[in-house]
């Protein structure tokens, strides 16, 4: 089993529950695992998930919307990821960095599909 990973990829959206996150928007942390078949131990990108278009399907999804709750992005990247890819199993960590009111240094959540 070969593993493709992009960790803490950062997209720009305008996602969250308060006005001003939807206004402005903020910078988004995307870690993503896709668990792919053996095919690119032929060294051929054609026969690989090339982690260039693994990046891409997050900004287009990420610029297609406005979700309120880093969960249903999170889903909807994950979704989009399964649907796009040969993959066994995509794991999406989406992470919200400082968010409103809380004193930590980011919130995240995680969605697996198989």
């Amino acid at each position: 089993m070969i593993v493709v990973e992009l960790e803490a990829l950062e997209v720009f959206g305008r996602h969250g529950v308060l006005d001003d996150e939807r206004r402005d928007g903020q910078t988004f942390l995307y870690d993503v695992r896709l668990e792919v078949g053996d095919a690119a131990r032929s060294d051929r990108i054609e026969d690989a998930v090339d982690y260039r278009d693994v990046a891409d399907c997050v900004r287009e999804v990420s610029d297609g919307g406005q979700f309120n709750l880093i969960e249903a992005l999170a889903a909807a990247v994950a979704d989009a990821l399964a649907e796009r890819f040969a993959v066994e199993r995509v794991r999406v960590r989406v992470r919200k960095l400082s968010p409103a009111g809380v004193p930590a240094a980011y919130a995240a959540a995680t969605v697996e599909r198989r």
